[in-house]
């Protein structure tokens, strides 16, 4: 009728997304195919028109669900139509005729450099494998700003360690190579050879697993990280994406280039990395004042 699965074949197939976004995608479609059934009592996808989908998103909006979810829900539709109109299962668009509402930029939550400093310095991990790893895990991802998904995923033969870079595989299956600093080097030795001491006999290719030898999952990372960032850290998100944050926060802090930050970052586009330059604003300040000879007026 709708031919949803056709839809989640082709993005799991040629288009190679990953599960969460396969199964927000799912519930997004789900929830827009029931709203047309039960309230605009539409049966097949010739009857869709801007006008439902435009309904649906107020209804969203009136349920008090924020303008970034309904712009990620009409990505999904925008796909789904687009899907629908190659295959030829549709003559029309109706997305061509849908705005998405406007959300407001939201800076990114970060963790202070003092506080990641204590973090590994001031923080005591227990004295046992799991403490080690979640040290190791905590370590990498600061280091290298990596999302938990990519940590979930790295295997032992992603770590080149004569050229100290992982190799790791972003969205869209697109593969980046990110650098480690020595000191991460000998932290990687110790904690492989406490991993081979503790799995003798494991053969799995994962850098970090669980209790029973297994890939440790995305869920598990979550868990550990917001465990240790909840001991320096009062803010409410304590994710590991609040890490990534802090990678890219600090090395644009830092002076690092944009576009270097980009790549690091797996980004596609730069416009998803300017966000990062909101804590330069007063470091520019600071430069001003010092630098330009009008600049002390601005302290009057």
């Amino acid at each position: 009728m709708f031919h949803e699965e056709s839809f989640f074949g082709y993005l799991s197939v040629e288009r190679r997304y990953s599960k969460h976004t396969l199964s927000a995608y799912r519930g997004d479609l789900s929830g827009f195919i029931q709203y047309c059934m039960e309230q605009q009592c539409l049966t097949s996808l010739s009857e869709v028109r801007h006008l439902h989908i435009r309904s649906w998103v107020v209804s969203l909006m009136q349920a008090g669900q924020n303008p970034k979810s309904i712009v990620r829900r009409l990505s999904c539709l925008k796909t789904y139509f687009k899907f629908l109109k190659k295959r030829g299962l549709i003559e029309k668009d109706p997305m061509k005729k849908v705005t998405a509402p406007r959300t407001g930029k939201r800076l990114p939550v970060f963790v202070q450099e003092s506080q990641m400093a204590a973090l590994f310095s001031h923080i005591e991990f227990p004295d046992t494998f799991e403490g080690l790893q979640a040290r190791m895990l905590l370590e990498i991802l600061y280091a290298t700003g990596i999302r938990r998904s990519e940590a979930s995923s790295l295997k032992i033969s992603d770590i080149d360690s004569s050229r100290m870079v992982f190799r790791v595989l972003g969205k869209g299956n697109k593969e980046r190579l990110l650098p480690f600093a020595p000191y991460l080097a000998t932290l990687l030795d110790q904690y492989l050879e406490a991993r081979r001491t503790a799995f003798p006999s494991s053969g799995k290719p994962w850098l970090f697993l669980n209790r029973k030898g297994e890939q440790l999952s995305p869920e598990s990372i979550y868990y550990q990280v917001k465990k240790y960032l909840s001991t320096i850290t009062t803010l409410e998100q304590r994710s590991p994406h609040v890490l990534r944050h802090s990678f890219a926060t600090h090395l644009s802090g830092h002076g690092a280039d944009l576009n270097a930050i980009k790549e690091l970052l797996g980004h596609s586009n730069l416009a998803s990395t300017q966000v990062y330059m909101h804590n330069d604003i007063d470091r520019l300040i600071k430069v001003y004042e010092q630098a330009h000879p009008k600049g002390e007026d601005t302290k009057e």
